[in-house]
């Protein structure tokens, strides 16, 4: 096991929480439909209440990705969130209006009520999600950075990587490519979240509107997600030379890179299956609840081989539009192969975590929500 094979390792613990998050971003997918789908204070309780025991494993989920980014490929963490910090922060922001308004909206005596609260969750589920999507996008069509190594050793200045535009991430938001993933993953999030409402949410009416949403955020999320993919898999990719490491520019790229790791062509096309499965499956059977599973699962598989494309088969994880040479790859950008290792025995340990995860998601979820429960006194969001 040399230096390579804990970098790509890496990249797929990496990949793999981020697929993660984006399953688990059908909170903030509900908190949009909040009005849409509950039409009545209770209503809307019911489906706050259902989001509300799972908003934490989605934030934390995002903690842990930043986290095992900065770990294990720092000169990427430093180069993106800090070079592009206004975008990110602009993500935080919508997370932590998250936080507070699930912490406070019922609370007593709170100045703001009920409804400014309600919605704060919709800003988060509205912004948060597609600027995450943006975010996500610029690891394919790159950021304004350069990278100078040199830079460590002067004392005034050992930045490393620097950003060469005033707007420091919000120039993202004009690149079409970036708009659309930001759009495919907002309706992504609400289909989840309709499927998500669907199996636990014990109120027939709530369940007829969310199988009516289903087909339309089906049908959007899906029109967005061939155009990504389209321009992202036929459109300019960034290859690296294995000998020399000379960044270039190679037409279709990325969907090379599908054809030469035919396991990942595999997943992924087995993941686009089960989530299309799981959504016909709802909208053709009244009696199917379990949609939501499947379609997590296919999501998983789907997101988790999209970020493998970047950063494996000799591929830059992080272009530079500014400065070619200055492209990101998890050669470049990873951690030291001391690290890696300490990490990759760390890292045994993920099992053990996962099911501690499923026994708390169980034991939150061990029946559905319904409006007996709701009006009942006791703990609320």
């Amino acid at each position: 096991m040399d230096y390579t094979f804990y970098q790509q390792y890496w990249w797929f613990i990496v990949s793999l929480l981020g697929a993660i998050l984006v399953a688990l971003l059908f909170v903030q997918g509900g908190q949009t439909l909040l009005y849409s789908i509950g039409k009545n204070e209770l209503e809307r309780t019911m489906i706050i209440n259902t989001l509300g025991r799972k908003w934490e494993f989605t934030f934390t989920t995002l903690v842990t990705f930043g986290g095992a980014l900065f770990a294990s490929f720092p000169l990427f963490y430093s180069t993106s969130f800090g070079g592009a910090y206004w975008l990110w922060m602009l993500i935080l922001f919508c997370f932590i209006l998250q936080a507070v308004s699930y912490e406070f909206r019922t609370k007593s005596r709170n100045i703001l009520g009920q409804r400014t609260y309600e919605i704060f969750l919709m800003i988060n589920g509205f912004g948060g999600t597609f600027l995450l999507g943006v975010a996500v996008a610029t690891f394919f069509t790159g950021g304004n950075f350069i990278v100078n190594k040199s830079n460590l050793t002067n004392p005034l200045m050992p930045v490393i990587s620097t950003w060469t535009n005033p707007l420091h991430g919000l120039e993202a938001l004009l690149n079409i490519q970036n708009l659309l993933l930001g759009v495919c993953l907002l309706f992504l999030s609400r289909t989840l979240a309709l499927l998500y409402f669907i199996r636990t949410i014990n109120q027939e009416k709530i369940i007829q509107r969310s199988r009516k949403q289903l087909l339309y955020n089906t049908l959007i999320f899906l029109v967005f997600f061939l155009l990504f993919a389209g321009i992202t898999l036929f459109g300019k990719g960034y290859a690296v030379q294995p000998v020399s490491l000379e960044i270039y520019i190679e037409q279709s790229k990325y969907f090379d890179n599908l054809l030469k790791m035919p396991i990942v062509l595999l997943l992924l096309l087995t993941g686009v299956i089960l989530l299309l499965y799981s959504i016909i499956r709802t909208l053709t059977k009244d009696s199917y609840l379990k949609g939501f599973w499947i379609a997590g699962i296919g999501t998983v598989a789907t997101v988790l081989c999209l970020l493998l494309l970047i950063g494996w088969n000799n591929t830059a994880c992080y272009p530079s539009t500014t400065d070619l040479q200055s492209s990101l790859t998890i050669g470049n950008s990873s951690s030291s192969l001391f690290t890696l290792r300490v990490m990759t025995v760390v890292s045994l340990l993920i099992p053990f975590v996962l099911w501690y995860i499923f026994k708390a998601w169980k034991a939150v979820s061990n029946k559905p929500i319904d409006a007996k429960e709701m009006q009942e006194k006791g703990h609320q969001y």
